[in-house]
């Protein structure tokens, strides 16, 4: 049994489409086809539902998911027990992070450094809502992920606080707030706005903002992406608190400080504890934590 067909069945359970599964293996959609084929051949069942959207697996392929990923971590581990007793960091680093992690981080920097210091691991990046990033770290499906927490403890997980930003007001130009110096949240009692779902750790943060002011706001408009949030403040929709370096085309609307109690939205990279976190994940905290510590090029 051939390491590449599970990585490809793997890669296509998880994606639940062709295209996806073989974008994320580097291959054309015809080679993954007849990886999958090889590999139901060679163990005698078929594995997924042909002609199904999204792709689902049989219940064969149920079975053997758990199993197959197991063999990919321990080929991983074999490999990289190799590469330390040369010094050499290498496999995957499966990491998460949120659109938005790059407006207030060096995120890509990081990352670059990461691939010029250590060019044996192969660099996967998945960007889906802070919730998921944090159950897929919980189930091994992810090694490490930049995401917005309410808390600083997550059950199994390590929780690195790294930057907390400032919440403001977002409003048109002509807002009648617009030219204040800071509002309170009591002055946003009779507003309309619009906000991010309410799973999101910033709504969360406002909702029990909002509740100790005894402010009950009336939400117009839920949207889960941030340009097209600000859009719709732009367009007259409703006001919206938002991190500050959100708003990177400020004439199109006013940012306006809040007084009173210091609102933030939190970016945090999560990873397993002790042990359980993988190498690669290991190493990129220390590239979040400690820049200066990196092996330098030349």
């Amino acid at each position: 049994m051939e390491f590449r067909h599970l990585r490809h069945f793997v890669a296509l359970a998880e994606e639940r489409s062709f295209t996806r599964a073989a974008e994320r293996e580097h291959i054309v959609q015809s080679g993954l086809s007849t990886s999958i084929r090889a590999l139901e051949k060679e163990v005698g069942a078929p594995l997924f539902v042909r002609g199904t959207r999204p792709v689902r697996l049989t219940a064969e392929g149920l079975a053997m998911l758990p199993a197959a990923r197991l063999a990919l971590e321990a080929a991983v581990n074999a490999r990289q027990a190799v590469q330390d007793t040369q010094g050499v960091l290498a496999g995957e680093l499966r990491i998460g992070a949120l659109q938005t992690a790059g407006h207030t981080l060096p995120v890509s920097s990081w990352l670059a450094a990461f691939a010029v210091d250590h060019p044996a691991v192969r660099i996967r990046v998945q960007q889906l809502s802070a919730l998921a990033m944090v159950e897929m770290v919980a189930d091994g499906h992810l090694d490490c992920a930049l995401v917005s927490l309410v808390s600083d403890r997550v059950p199994g997980l390590e929780v690195v606080p790294l930057v907390a930003e400032p919440l403001v007001l977002a409003c048109t130009p002509t807002h009648l707030l617009s030219s204040t110096d800071a509002v309170k949240l009591t002055d946003l009692a009779t507003e309309r706005f619009v906000e991010t779902p309410p799973e999101w750790a910033i709504r969360q943060v406002l909702n029990a903002a909002f509740e100790e002011a005894g402010v009950e706001r009336d939400v117009v408009c839920e949207v889960n992406e941030w340009t097209m949030l600000l859009d719709l403040v732009s367009a007259g929709v409703g006001i919206a608190l938002i991190p500050e370096g959100l708003a990177l085309d400020t004439s199109a609307v006013r940012l306006v400080p809040l007084a009173g109690p210091d609102l933030v939205r939190r970016v945090d990279l999560v990873l397993p504890t002790g042990p359980a976190a993988s190498p690669a994940a290991g190493r990129f905290r220390e590239y979040v934590t400690h820049p200066e510590t990196r092996r330098r090029p030349g």
